[in-house]
């Protein structure tokens, strides 16, 4: 059976934590920013582990991501 590809999309949004965890960026911070608070603004520039629910599917497309 040939090797899996890594998927490239996921590949460039999700890092690997020290302890495993899959860790990701927020969303809704690309654009309207106006009527967004500055304290939201602020949560939204910092990381997040994903989920338990996505955790399978998302290490299915990152194979080989150490």
């Amino acid at each position: 059976m040939p090797k899996m590809k890594t998927h490239r999309g996921a590949a460039k949004r999700f890092k690997r934590t020290g302890s495993g965890k899959l860790k990701r960026s927020h969303a809704y911070t690309s654009h309207i920013l106006e009527h967004k608070s500055p304290k939201r603004k602020r949560n939204l520039r910092k990381g997040a582990i994903v989920s338990n629910g996505d955790q399978k599917r998302i290490e299915q497309m990152l194979t080989y991501m150490k």
